[in-house]
């Protein structure tokens, strides 16, 4: 059941599709104020700004701006990611450093911009990783680095601003998005691949904004009962 979100504004990042549309669709039935964080316009109408999530600085400029449109910041999602699967030396460079970019560092400068505005408001930030920042396998160097960058990442947050805003690691598993689509045959799941819909994933989102101040749900894994990468 969605938690009621009592006008709050929650800022997710790659809200234009995957999880992150799964989020804002989540937020706003639950009465919440989503705003988007993406290259491209969110599918639904909701408040939005343009930003290539590979490059920090901007990514701290638009979070900014964000804030100030919205009157400040009740929670953060950083649902945005990118994976091109492939051997080390078969991924250009520059691909390889746009994946943790993207993952990674951009995470950061999303949250970074956005604390200050989350400690007026005693708010909530739930990172997103994977099971592969958890688990590491072969021909996934870029995606594994960052999303296991994620959970330290993360966890060192929770430390830092504990008592003051809530910090939430979410680490799913594998969703029916087109996060596969542009994918190599090798690299998409079988046709009896058995992936999470990400409105359920979406849910588990909301019940960790959801907490009151001084609760906090420190980290959830969520994914399919047959999900292979997780234990």
């Amino acid at each position: 059941m969605s938690r009621d979100m009592n006008g709050r504004t929650i800022l997710v990042t790659g809200g234009s599709s995957g999880l992150g549309a799964a989020v804002v669709t989540a937020v706003a039935k639950a009465g919440g104020r989503p705003y988007v964080l993406d290259r491209r316009p969110p599918g639904v109408e909701v408040p939005w700004v343009e930003c290539d999530l590979a490059d920090a600085r901007a990514a701290e400029d638009a979070t900014r701006r964000i804030a100030e449109q919205a009157g400040g910041l009740d929670g953060v999602v950083t649902a945005a990611g990118m994976d091109v699967p492939g051997r080390l030396t078969d991924v250009p460079g520059e691909t390889w450093d746009r994946i943790v970019a993207i993952n990674l560092l951009g995470t950061a400068a999303v949250v970074r911009a956005a604390v200050p505005h989350l400690e007026r408001s005693h708010g909530t930030v739930v990172t997103v990783a994977s099971t592969l920042g958890v688990k590491a396998v072969s021909d996934a160097t870029a995606y594994c680095a960052a999303k296991f960058g994620v959970v330290g990442f993360t966890r060192a947050l929770a430390a830092e601003l504990a008592g003051a805003v809530g910090v939430t690691l979410l680490i799913p598993g594998g969703m029916r998005t087109a996060f596969f689509d542009d994918r190599d045959d090798r690299y998409k799941p079988g046709p009896d691949a058995v992936l999470n819909d990400p409105a359920d994933t979406a849910e588990a989102v909301l019940f960790a904004l959801g907490q009151p101040p001084g609760c906090a749900v420190r980290e959830l894994v969520v994914c399919a009962e047959q999900e292979s990468s997780y234990p």
